[in-house]
C-alpha cells in the first residue's frame, strides 16, 4: 500500500483545511519546499500537492512551487486542483508530475476526461470528493446531484487508461475520525480501477484495516502534521515497492 504525504498550496503556503472549509485553514509552513525536504527526510517516495487556490477559482498560481518541489526533491508527484484544460495538464507534466489529478472538468465532461487518459496512459487520476455520497466540485463549494459510484462507472465504462481513483470523503477531511471505510468498499467494488484513499486516517489501525481491504494507496495530512503519526513509523510498517512512471 503507498503512502502519500499530502502538500497542500494556498497562497504560497502548506496549509490544512476542516472539511474542505477555507474559513478553517491552518498553516502548517511558509516553506512548502521545505515540508516536502521534511517528509523525504522521513522515507517517502511520494507527495501528494493539490492547488487549493486552482481547485477554489480554476486557475493554477502554485506552479512554481510545484516546480520547485519536484525539481528538488525528485520525489514521485500526483497533483490536483484546478485541472480543467488539456494545456495545464501537459504543462503540469512537462514539469516532471508523474500524475495529474482530475476532479471538476472530469464530472462536467466524461468524455473529454476519457479522452485526455487514453492519450496520457497512466498519468491521469479521477478525482472524486464526495460530500454524503455525491459529487463535490469547485473545491468542494459546490455539490452535484451525482452519486460517487456512479461517477467512477462511468468513467471506466470509457477508458481503462486511468491510474487510479482518488476518493475524499469531505465530511472526513481534516477532521481525524476516521476514514469512510463502507464507502471506500463500495468505490474499490465499483470498478477495478486502483482506489486511493483521502481523508480521516488517524492512526496505525486506520491504516492497517485499509491494508486488509486491499486499498492501492492512502494519503496522509493532518495526522503527521498535528503529530498524531510519525511518517517514518507508518513508513517502517508499510514499506514502499518501486513505482513505474509510465514512459
Amino acid at each position: 500500500m503507498e503512502i502519500w504525504p499530502a502538500i497542500d498550496l494556498l497562497g504560497g503556503k502548506c496549509v490544512r483545511l476542516r472539511q474542505g472549509d477555507y474559513d478553517r485553514q491552518t498553516i502548517f509552513s511558509d516553506d512548502p519546499v521545505a515540508m516536502a525536504r521534511r517528509w523525504q527526510e522521513c522515507g517517502t517516495r511520494f507527495l501528494h500537492l493539490v492547488d487549493l487556490d486552482g481547485a477554489r477559482d480554476g486557475s493554477q498560481t502554485n506552479t512554481n512551487v510545484i516546480r520547485s518541489i519536484v525539481e528538488q526533491t525528485g520525489l514521485v508527484c500526483q497533483v490536483g486542483g484546478g485541472i480543467r484544460d488539456e494545456a495545464t495538464i501537459d504543462r503540469l507534466l512537462s514539469l516532471g508530475v508523474s500524475r495529474v489529478i482530475i476532479g471538476t472538468r472530469a464530472l462536467r465532461d466524461p468524455q473529454w476526461f476519457a479522452e485526455m487518459a487514453e492519450n496520457r496512459p497512466g498519468q491521469l487520476v479521477l478525482g472524486i470528493d464526495a460530500r454524503d455520497g455525491m459529487v463535490a466540485t469547485d473545491g468542494w463549494l459546490e455539490t452535484s446531484s451525482t452519486p460517487a459510484i456512479e461517477l467512477a462507472r462511468r468513467i471506466a465504462a470509457l477508458t481503462d487508461k486511468v491510474a487510479a481513483i482518488v476518493y475524499t470523503d469531505i465530511a472526513r477531511d481534516g477532521m481525524l475520525s476516521g476514514p469512510n471505510f463502507d464507502q471506500l468498499a463500495q468505490m474499490q467494488d465499483a470498478t477495478s480501477i486502483p482506489v486511493v484513499a483521502s481523508g480521516g486516517v488517524s492512526s496505525m489501525d486506520d491504516l492497517r484495516r485499509l491494508a486488509q481491504m486491499n486499498t492501492a494507496a492512502v494519503i496522509i495530512g493532518r495526522a503527521i502534521y498535528d503529530g498524531g503519526l510519525e511518517l517514518t513509523d507508518i513508513l517502517q510498517e508499510f514499506p514502499q515497492t518501486d513505482f513505474s512512471a509510465p514512459s
